[in-house]
């Protein structure tokens, strides 16, 4: 490895901090050839510094965009974008090479926000994706209010306000539910924090609609063994995507709990597996066989060795813990591949709820499975077993006997 690195020309600033970045590099997973790359871009950035006199300490924001705008201009079509000088800039930053980014105030609308969601973490216990989707809807009713200030209207708030807003600014049945959940809860933040005389809340108007109307969207049987067998299993990708999905549709785990499991996570020798569900809470569950042996596969010939903790990794360097994102494009991919419609990871957890169903087991067991706290939760589990409802169906008045 150091042999390749040492025949890339390095001259400049940047120059006795090329073994250490390319060892970084490794150490987070890059190979061989992406590592002469992104030194080969260190060490032009570096003569660039060097033939305006600047140093390391140098290397600003506004600097690094007038090096990129210098290597289009000389005719580079690879390696453009900020994001090609991360690695490089992530590991200058690491070693304290580089001044702090200078601490840019937030503006009066983001700071009431930022502690909102301080609010919903500490206070209300809330996960730090949860408490995001919260800030994304109410981001846009504090936009709409006006400035005093400088600052965003908030004291000002009146119930006709929050009324207002959700019939001018709330369109469609799902979302309107969201936000009456967001809202409300943003209005009594402001009132626990003296911003508002008295709470808002029953400003929000409710939005008509049962949580037991809708019926779960699952995928059937031989929709399942398509999407497991177009994983390409002789792959790292493939027996990484095939833990997952498997995961997916024996446990009907959410796609963040699959995203948050650690190696310490899976108990081989009691055959558990503890689960981060929501609000934190830690719960075991059953390992079934299947499941574990889809996972021993992808640890024994498709995990890479790294120093992150993670049970599922990202295959492209740098090696980190797999998102929530990264787990539903796994099964939006799988579903592609089956020549299915697009199938979200969410409805891969009704399904293995309707498959427990079908296969006879009572909704008490399904709501163990699923995590749930409500017995409501579940009930809509109810409507999908058609054999059952059939039995209590009373007949249609006047229709044949």
């Amino acid at each position: 490895m150091e042999d390749k690195v040492s025949k890339v020309r390095m001259s400049g600033p940047l120059t006795p901090f090329t073994f250490g970045f390319a060892g970084e590099l490794r150490r987070v997973g890059y190979r061989e050839h992406p590592i002469c790359d992104q030194v080969r871009l260190m060490a032009h950035l570096s003569r660039w510094l060097s033939a305006r006199n600047l140093d390391v300490t140098d290397l600003t924001s506004e600097a690094c965009h007038a090096f990129l705008d210098a290597r289009r201009e000389a005719g580079y079509i690879l390696w453009l974008s900020p994001k090609a000088l991360e690695p490089l800039l992530q590991y200058l930053r690491g070693i304290d090479a580089l001044p702090p980014e200078p601490e840019i105030a937030p503006s009066p609308a983001a700071a009431v926000l930022e502690a909102y969601r301080q609010y919903l973490t500490s206070e209300k216990g809330l996960t730090a994706s949860t408490a995001n989707g919260y800030i994304h809807l109410v981001h846009r009713f504090v936009g709409t209010r006006g400035r005093v200030a400088g600052e965003p209207d908030l004291r000002g708030l009146t119930a006709r306000d929050v009324t207002r807003y959700m019939v001018t600014h709330v369109v469609g049945h799902g979302s309107a539910k969201l936000t009456v959940t967001s809202l409300r809860s943003f209005l009594n933040f402001l009132h626990v924090n003296g911003v508002v005389d008295s709470s808002l809340g029953s400003a929000v108007p409710s939005v008509f609609g049962s949580r037991l109307a809708g019926l779960p969207q699952a995928l059937e049987p031989g929709h399942i063994q398509r999407m497991l067998a177009s994983c390409d299993r002789n792959s790292v990708v493939g027996r990484r995507d095939f833990a997952v999905l498997t995961m997916l549709t024996r446990l009907g785990l959410r796609r963040g709990e699959v995203a948050a499991l650690d190696l310490e996570d899976v108990d081989w020798r009691s055959g558990d597996l503890v689960v981060r569900g929501k609000g934190d809470r830690l719960e075991r569950l059953p390992l079934p066989d299947d499941v574990g042996r889809s996972i021993a596969a992808y640890l024994k010939r498709g995990r890479s060795a790294c120093e992150s903790r993670r049970l599922f990794l990202r295959v492209r360097a740098p090696h980190r813990g797999l998102s929530p994102a990264g787990v539903s494009a796994i099964v939006l991919g799988a579903s592609v591949k089956a020549g299915l419609p697009r199938v979200g990871a969410h409805r891969l957890r009704h399904t293995a709820a309707t498959a427990m169903l079908r296969a006879g087991a009572p909704l008490s067991e399904i709501g163990q499975l699923l995590r749930h706290r409500s017995p409501l939760s579940t009930a809509i589990y109810a409507k999908v077993d058609r054999d059952a409802l059939r039995d209590i169906a009373r007949p249609w008045p006047g229709g044949a006997a």
